[in-house]
């Protein structure tokens, strides 16, 4: 058997609409590992919103958060981790703009901070154990961060990121984040999944060839391009699909990663 360095996104991808990973899923994932491949989340999501995941699966494998700005070894120190930031002086010109851009919070991060431009309201699926107080006020943000979370409404998504990237883009690149929400992310320019992967690839010495990944959106297209097998959900962008070399038959909402997964390792 030839190992398989199993690259999977999160949003719209392992997770279904409810942003859980299924039985099924788990299951056919933790066998995966079983039966020696290694399975690597690859997500735009900070880590303090999928180290639940990471445990769930009871992983042990390097891992890419903030499409690739973060890339860890979580809990131990990584010779190869690597972690790109920005200057926050983008932070404050963005948030400037936020009544004009209709934006609803402007957040910025690393792995060990979080600040965001709002008390005033509950958003569990932004927030998870981290509820914004004074001590995380934007006003405070002292160093470069990693990664920028801002929200908008749907109609707006497309305008709000090509107005950023027109400003910006000598310096960051603008995702979509995927997921029930307009949530764009800001990384520092020529950020990307595939370059995160790649360096967990080569670390354990596993050829692009033997990389197989699974994604649905548009953060997820040079990782499906870039891996040896890229395979984009029932559910995705026709961008996504465009890029991969496959694409599963059924949606995150009907376990597609696990039934594709299961038949292509014949696990």
């Amino acid at each position: 058997m030839t190992q398989k360095l199993i690259a999977i996104d999160l949003d719209g991808t392992t997770l279904n609409g409810q942003s859980l990973i299924s039985p099924k899923t788990k299951h056919v994932l933790q066998r995966a590992t079983k039966a020696g491949h290694i399975v690597s989340i690859a997500t735009g999501r900070p880590f303090r919103m999928s180290e639940q995941f990471y445990r769930e699966l009871a992983l042990k494998s390097p891992m890419v958060n903030f499409n690739g700005a973060l890339v860890h070894l979580p809990y131990q120190n990584w010779a190869q981790e690597s972690e790109t930031l920005f200057s926050r002086d983008i932070v404050f010109e963005i948030l400037a703009q936020k009544e004009e851009l209709q934006l609803e919070y402007v957040a910025a991060e690393n792995r060990e901070t979080f600040f965001v431009d709002r008390i005033d309201f509950d958003d569990a699926y932004l927030f998870s154990n981290e509820k914004p107080t004074e001590a995380n006020l934007l006003k405070n943000l002292r160093t470069n961060p990693t990664s920028m979370l801002v929200q908008t409404n749907n109609e707006m998504a497309q305008i709000v990121s090509d107005r950023l990237n027109e400003q910006f883009s000598d310096y960051v690149d603008v995702r979509t984040w995927g997921g029930p929400k307009a949530i764009l992310e800001i990384v520092a320019k020529g950020i990307e999944k595939a370059r995160g992967v790649k360096i967990i690839a080569d670390s354990l010495q596993i050829d692009q060839q033997n990389v197989i990944a699974f994604g649905d959106e548009h953060n997820d297209i040079e990782l499906l391009d870039y891996a040896g097998w890229g395979v984009a959900m029932a559910n995705g962008s026709q961008a996504a699909k465009d890029v991969a070399n496959d694409v599963t038959v059924k949606t995150n909402d009907e376990d597609g990663l696990a039934d594709y997964l299961e038949k292509h390792l014949a696990i």
